[in-house]
């Protein structure tokens, strides 16, 4: 189509493929993995909708300018040939976000800097005036890519992280990011085809997630704002157009979704930002051990937890995961159990067999989410084939960043 442009969906290392997908689904053109990121096409109205509606996306830029350099006065001359008022007002603000990997450019700080003056001196040569740089609300938030030679310059389509949903008020500590947890439950092969259980929800982030894939309501629906939205050619009967095709595809969920936790301090969170995400007609949260607990539910059973694995806590950690794989293995047939942990010691302990293990990265954390099947009565032999996921394209030991 001739209003098309380029886009690039940023996500984790190993989220690739899974985001492709989602942007193929979403009816995205040209769609093409990269590293961390999936470029595609589409128009003004696609770029409102797979901001509204991506899971494993964390940001969406749109492209709008590439030349090499290799040192400051070439950045800044590049920099200085885009015709910066198509897109921002001498009175209004901005602000750069810079990424760096190269020998000619040592600081991202420089690199901003330099950038920033080429923009603000255009302004000032132009009209007298000059934008002004705010870092927290901008009017334009502009991202600068530099790689080797090559810099790309691309506006932020989406402004904060889109792992910020706009449910989540209320955490507890160390909470797992939005987008992983939403990548998790979808390589888990969650489809809302069964009833789900985290054991141990925390503030409930697999709660809400698990509960918008099931119904196929939109990942950013509770999101206040998006940088678009403060854009010169901002649309807001097109926005609305999007956001009520899409509200017109959520789907009736027909099974449960429980959380359990023992500490009354994250039921009550738990329960809060459940209530912020409008999902508490889908939700169940009750405050219960997971180690008292057995299978309530008839049918298969998919659960999907992230234990606490920090030395910090006052856990026994071998005893500690010996009791989930007891747990499991007496009081759950019929499930399929994953779980996300940093402690990959402790993960010898559950006594289980692991049918699958994807290495990823909970922030900085190297860890390991795994698979255990348990089975109605005695286990049946599996065939000794490597496990896969539908539509992963992935085995056994993936890497997921």
């Amino acid at each position: 189509m001739e209003n098309n442009f380029r886009m690039i969906a940023k996500t984790f290392f190993g989220f690739e493929e899974i985001l492709a997908e989602e942007l193929k689904k979403l009816g995205a053109q040209e769609v093409e993995q990269g590293v961390r990121m999936v470029s595609f096409k589409g128009d003004k109205g696609f770029m409102y909708k797979a901001n509204l509606s991506l899971r494993t996306a964390l940001k969406i830029l749109k492209p709008i300018y590439s030349f090499k350099a290799t040192n400051e006065q070439a950045l800044y001359k590049g920099v200085s040939g885009i015709n910066w008022s198509k897109y921002l007002n001498a009175n209004q603000t901005f602000v750069i976000d810079a990424t760096v990997h190269s020998t000619n450019f040592n600081h991202t700080e420089f690199v901003s800097q330099k950038c920033k003056d080429a923009i603000v001196d255009q302004f000032r040569e132009r009209t007298g005036q000059r934008p002004s740089i705010e870092k927290i609300h901008p009017d334009l938030r502009i991202n600068i890519h530099i790689d080797k030679d090559q810099v790309s310059v691309a506006l932020d389509t989406s402004g904060n992280s889109l792992h910020q949903r706009g449910y989540r008020l209320a955490t507890n500590i160390a909470p797992i990011n939005e987008v992983l947890a939403a990548g998790i439950l979808l390589l888990s092969g969650w489809d809302g085809q069964t009833d789900f259980l985290d054991p141990m929800c925390g503030s409930g982030t697999f709660l809400a997630e698990a509960a918008m894939i099931a119904c196929n309501i939109p990942a950013n629906i509770n999101r206040k704002e998006f940088a678009f939205e403060k854009w010169k050619d901002w649309d807001n009967d097109l926005f609305d157009q999007i956001m009520d095709s899409l509200l017109k595809k959520v789907r009736e969920f027909h099974h449960t979704i429980k959380g359990y936790d023992k500490a009354p301090s994250a039921v009550q969170k738990a329960k809060d930002n459940i209530r912020n995400a409008n999902l508490d007609e889908y939700i169940t949260i009750e405050e219960r051990n997971f180690f008292d607990t057995e299978k309530t539910s008839e049918g298969k059973l998919h659960i999907v937890f992230n234990p606490p694995y920090d030395e910090r806590l006052d856990i026994h950690m071998e005893q500690f995961y010996k009791n989930i794989g007891d747990t499991l293995k007496k009081n759950y047939p019929g499930t399929n159990a994953w779980f996300i942990t940093g402690n990959l010691e402790a993960l010898k302990f559950v006594g289980l067999k692991p049918s699958r293990k994807i290495k990823l990265f909970n922030a900085s954390i190297e860890a390991r989410l795994v698979k255990y099947e348990m089975y109605e009565g005695s286990k049946r032999t599996k065939f000794a084939s490597p496990v896969r996921l539908e539509g992963s394209g992935q085995t056994t030991d993936d890497n997921v960043q």
